[in-house]
């Protein structure tokens, strides 16, 4: 297959993967902006290699569990489970609150573990548990941008947008100009931060996490909760704990590992 068609295909694996959607090859041609013919064709090898599937009644196209047996794999064997987690449940229980972890790949910033640390009252879980992060309006996006050079992370910003955050909350960042003095903040700080931003009513605080501490950020942990709970005071205080957890995660972060060298175990 071509170099071409080869993009194509992978353009219609998100597309599907994105909330395991059903969509008809109008829809799929219509939002990838290709003719339907050569969709088809793509559909059809899909198809026939087992990525994806037709209901024969509806029309619908969707994808096979293949892609998640897949993942699966290859997360279990990135050492994540057993290396990061524990860190990710420790922190958790530290700061009794939501502790979700990104990891950095193809220009973007995607939610890949999580702990909940609240055991009752108030407690927070996030709309989207998985996904590409809102790079604008999240502590975590912010403490990844903040990693790169100014041209590089209003570029990568840019990509993305500042309209994919799912339910905004009123001091989110609406453009680059401001978004860019959020970055410098969160450099001085050495740690971002959230406040009514992503979504109204929760606030959050996250580091890089860096394998070498001048290089980009490979990932982020973060802590989010309720904002009556999470106040300046204590997104403050917890500034520091989740820079420190950050630096542990660089320290054992399994993708760094090249194959045939042993990781450590945590």
């Amino acid at each position: 297959m071509s170099h071409v068609p080869a993009e194509r295909c992978l353009s219609v694996l998100e597309l599907l993967a994105e909330g395991a959607k059903s969509l008809t090859l109008g829809e799929i041609a219509e939002r990838l902006e290709e003719p339907k013919s050569g969709i088809h064709r793509l559909l059809s090898t899909l198809v026939s290699q087992g990525w994806a599937e037709q209901d024969l009644q509806t029309g619908l196209y969707s994808l096979t569990m293949r892609l998640t047996l897949i993942g699966q794999r290859f997360y279990a064997d990135t050492g994540i489970p057993d290396l990061c987690q524990p860190l990710l449940d420790q922190l958790a229980a530290e700061t009794q609150d939501y502790v979700r972890m990104a990891v950095a790949a193809g220009g973007s910033l995607n939610w890949l573990a999580d702990a909940q640390g609240a055991r009752g009252g108030l407690m927070y879980y996030p709309p989207q548990v998985s996904g590409t992060v809102p790079l604008y309006a999240t502590a975590a996006g912010k403490s990844w941008l903040a990693t790169m050079d100014k041209k590089s992370a209003l570029a990568v910003a840019l990509a993305q947008g500042f309209n994919v955050a799912t339910s905004p909350g009123p001091q989110v960042a609406t453009n680059a100009q401001e978004l860019m003095q959020l970055l410098q903040e969160t450099e001085q700080r050495g740690y971002g931060t959230a406040i009514n931003e992503a979504e109204a009513g929760v606030s959050a605080v996250a580091a890089a996490v860096r394998i070498h501490a001048d290089g980009p950020g490979v990932g982020t942990v973060s802590v989010a909760g309720p904002s009556v709970r999470m106040t300046p005071e204590r997104i403050q205080a917890l500034g520091p704990i989740v820079r420190a957890y950050a630096a542990r995660l660089g320290e054992i972060w399994p993708l760094r590992h090249k194959p045939g060298i042993p990781r450590i175990r945590a």
